[in-house]
């Protein structure tokens, strides 16, 4: 088959992609809020309410998106990976949806993040000799160092689901955040001591891609990846935008970042700020491909 949809089951949401594999152009996109690792933190499974979830909003994409001329590749990662029950989830979901789900790793899922990456910075004509992506999930976090014969990549089970579940409030967060993310730093520290500093940070997934939003203007419902795909945050931003959040009521908060993502975002910065720190650098590049793009082209290729 010509097409090809890939299905990226993560932490926090469920995103999909119909591709021509000719053009390599999307045909078709859906994403859903699903909260995969909500209760994971502290008991260890997913529940089944995020089953039921993951159930409806893949019977709701197969409404919006035609799946009978397209070849499928589902993968899913760290919330899965960690939870006691995540076999006997994939199962049921496939059961009730026919769609099975491949349990990829760290490093698979770093890899797919690394395609979609490199394919997207060459489109806005970028070409850094170096580069350090993260992909900030709801469960882990991906850091990948790609120098020009060279990827050394790691995933961190640092997410802005289990953060955010796992303290009190914003301000515990803020506390435990450099202790928390210390075996980041030291995984770049050795990274840089082999391979000398990068000249790019490249960031993606939700939180980054919607500080971007919030600094172009738009809000969830008015939300063009396109437009964000490229644009610049300096760590300033950063902290402009999570003031502007914590500042908004739970309707504006809602309005501007999505259901279900209003009470993780605050993590997420706080996350994606540190890594400056870590890394040394004074701005980011935000785009919003990810895994499941990774996964369409590596699919199309297969």
């Amino acid at each position: 088959m010509k097409n090809i949809i890939a299905i990226d089951l993560g932490s926090n949401s469920l995103r999909f992609l119909k591709m021509n594999c000719e053009t390599k152009e999307a045909i078709a996109d859906f994403h859903k809020t699903v909260k995969t690792a909500d209760g994971l933190a502290t008991s260890g499974i997913i529940s089944s309410e995020a089953k039921t979830r993951i159930v409806n909003a893949i019977n709701e994409a197969k409404e919006h998106i035609d799946f009978s001329d397209a070849k499928v590749k589902a993968v899913t990662t760290e919330a899965i990976r960690q939870a006691q029950n995540g076999q006997e989830i994939l199962d049921d979901i496939e059961a009730q949806t026919a769609i099975k789900f491949e349990v990829i790793d760290g490093d698979a899922e770093a890899n797919y993040a690394l395609i979609a990456t490199k394919n997207r910075l060459e489109l806005l004509g970028q070409k850094p000799k170096s580069f350090m992506l993260a992909d900030i999930g709801g469960a882990s976090t991906e850091i990948v160092f790609h120098h020009a014969n060279k990827t050394i990549s790691k995933s961190f089970n640092i997410g802005i689901v289990t953060v955010t579940q796992s303290f009190k409030d914003i301000r515990e967060i803020a506390n435990a955040i450099p202790a928390l993310m210390n075996p980041i730093k030291l995984f770049c520290d050795e990274v840089y001591v082999e391979h000398g500093k990068v000249e790019m940070f490249v960031a993606t997934a939700g939180t980054p891609t919607t500080l971007a939003a919030m600094k172009l203007g738009m809000e969830y419902e008015t939300y063009d990846a396109h437009k964000i795909h490229g644009t610049i945050l300096t760590q300033k931003d950063l902290v402009e935008q999570l003031s502007k959040l914590l500042t908004m009521s739970l309707e504006e908060r809602t309005k501007t970042v999505g259901v279900g993502r209003e009470d993780l975002i605050a993590s997420g910065v706080l996350i994606y700020e540190e890594l400056y720190t870590i890394g040394g650098f004074l701005e980011s590049v935000v785009i919003d491909d990810g895994v499941r793009e990774g996964v369409a082209y590596s699919g199309c290729e297969g």
